[in-house]
């Protein structure tokens, strides 16, 4: 596992956003194979990452070769003011050395945010949220090779594989939609079709069976209001693929992952007026809602 530690941004007790001088961000690695109910950091790296955007800037290739970081924001000062700007760096980690080391940094987007890597584990899609763009990557053993660079007219948060490779799903954050890609060998096409969602759609997934994909609707640009949200349904086996469902949430989904069964899926919040303990399931095919408070400083997991 690794964990991405953002020590940059954190937030004060009245909620908010407090900036911190850069350069002390950090990128834990965990064995929680070798002793599940053990969990051991065999290694810590000096690596800029930030927790601005949807936590799933960080992936590890199916192989457990490599691990891949998009840094979204960099901190810079100006005339004594701090303030974060777009980054457009990927970091390529050998998880096989020992200790794991970076091995390569590789310029994509602007605000490379969510990332998504085929169950293949030989290609790798980027959402760039400023670039308005998709990078597409070529993973070649210990190679990562920007290849193509997909417009897609407006911001996007997150892109995720579908479990055979030959679709993705990219969260138009401001547009309110779920963008379909086609795929073909390395070729990834955007054909401009769009399924109205919630709003805000920040992070998405499919089942394991292909046969669902499921949008968290942040409702807010990312941002609590205290209102509910939704998490909406898409069914992938029509054609097209459209949305069948919303399922209501708490406030602003963030997070967001489903089960390797594909029986449950958990919505995460960044409302930071909520409880741990607040949290429901719902079923079948569920989202079930948890709660993330943000006034502490940021960490994003794969």
């Amino acid at each position: 596992m690794i964990v991405g530690n953002d020590e940059k941004q954190s937030w004060d007790e009245a909620g908010k956003p407090v900036l911190n001088p850069a350069g002390r961000d950090t990128l834990s690695i965990i064995d929680i194979g070798t002793d599940p109910l053990s969990p051991k950091i065999i290694a810590n790296l000096a690596l800029d990452n930030t927790i601005v955007g949807p936590p799933v800037n960080l992936a590890i290739t199916p192989d457990a070769g490599l691990a891949l970081v998009a840094n979204s924001m960099n901190m810079v000062e100006e005339g004594g003011v701090r303030k974060l700007v777009p980054d457009n760096r990927l970091f390529v980690i050998d998880l096989t050395t020992n200790p794991p080391m970076l091995i390569d940094t590789v310029v994509v987007g602007k605000q490379p945010s969510g990332m998504s890597i085929n169950r293949a584990g030989n290609l790798a899609l980027i959402a760039n949220r400023t670039d308005n763009s998709i990078s597409v990557l070529r993973i070649a053993g210990k190679k990562v090779t920007l290849i193509d660079t997909v417009p897609m007219g407006e911001q996007v948060a997150h892109v995720r594989f579908t479990p055979d490779g030959k679709r993705a799903l990219a969260a138009k954050f401001p547009g309110h939609k779920i963008a379909l890609l086609e795929i073909t060998g390395e070729k990834v096409t955007y054909n401009k079709y769009d399924m109205a969602v919630g709003l805000w759609p920040y992070n998405v997934d499919v089942t394991p069976d292909g046969k669902l994909a499921m949008s968290a609707d942040n409702g807010n640009a990312g941002v609590a209001d205290g209102n509910v949200d939704t998490v909406s349904i898409i069914d992938l086996e029509a054609t097209p693929p459209r949305v069948i469902d919303k399922v209501v949430v708490g406030d602003a989904p963030e997070g967001f992952a489903i089960s390797p069964t594909g029986k449950l899926a958990v919505a995460v919040f960044a409302a930071r007026h909520q409880r741990a303990q607040d949290r429901v399931l719902l079923q079948p095919q569920c989202v079930g809602s948890g709660a993330k408070d943000r006034r502490k400083k940021g960490h994003s997991h794969q």
